[in-house]
């Protein structure tokens, strides 16, 4: 059984229905989660578009309910004629894992090098410093670029994939075991957590049947209230 590190939890924000106003949501919710971690105190870092990598005390540990399908309502700023539409985003929150408990093999994994977008400065741009990682047998493909140097971007591409390969074999459970959740308490990624109502104010947690009208407040990073 694996050991995850409870204090580091990696979130990644993956736009479900709604086209472009989806993918708004997703980095909409993206800066939620981030700017709730500087209000704790956390060290927060974006690793790759639409992840955020966290670091504090217990934080998996609270933040892995986040897990599911998050949804908006709201009128979005491309709408002509005002009216309210509804979109989608997955939150799936994985956990630091060890390279004792999954086992990667080497040859079964392609680099690339590229040269970074994120960083500033010509020295920067002459170096490919940005990294593609694609482990072969399953293709699962991460990219990280948001270190100056590529061995860096080379560690944080491998923590990525090995939470990536974890969350693929705890999804293979959940399909193969009747009612199966994870033992760590991890919801099913296909559940619908909240519902977040612009035109009420309104955000709604169904797994607590509870509703707060703060939801300005909760988009900020308020989530003291919200979170289980």
């Amino acid at each position: 059984m694996s050991n995850p590190n409870s204090n580091v939890a990696i979130i990644e924000i993956r736009p479900g229905v709604g086209g472009e106003e989806a993918k708004i949501w997703a980095d909409d919710l993206l800066r939620m989660y981030f700017r709730f971690a500087e209000k704790k105190n956390w060290k927060a870092e974006i690793i790759e578009t639409g992840v955020l990598r966290v670091e504090g005390p217990g934080v998996y540990s609270l933040l892995q309910n986040e897990s599911g399908v998050h949804r908006v309502q709201r009128v979005p700023k491309t709408e002509r004629y005002g009216r309210i539409h509804t979109s989608t985003a997955t939150v799936v929150v994985l956990p630091e894992i060890g390279e004792t408990e999954i086992k990667i093999n080497p040859p079964d994994l392609r680099w690339e090098f590229y040269r970074s977008s994120s960083q500033g400065g010509q020295n920067v741009q002459k170096v490919s410093t940005a990294v593609r990682l694609t482990h072969l047998p399953t293709g699962i493909v991460v990219n990280c670029e948001k270190e100056r140097f590529q061995e860096q971007n080379r560690q944080l591409a491998l923590q990525l994939l090995r939470a990536k390969l974890w969350e693929k074999q705890e999804l293979e459970k959940e399909a193969t075991i009747a009612d199966y959740r994870s033992l760590i308490g991890r919801g099913m990624r296909s559940e619908k957590i909240r519902t977040y109502n612009f035109p009420q104010n309104r955000v709604t947690d169904h797994r607590r049947g509870k509703s707060f009208y703060n939801l300005e407040e909760v988009i900020d990073g308020h989530l003291e209230k919200i979170i289980l």
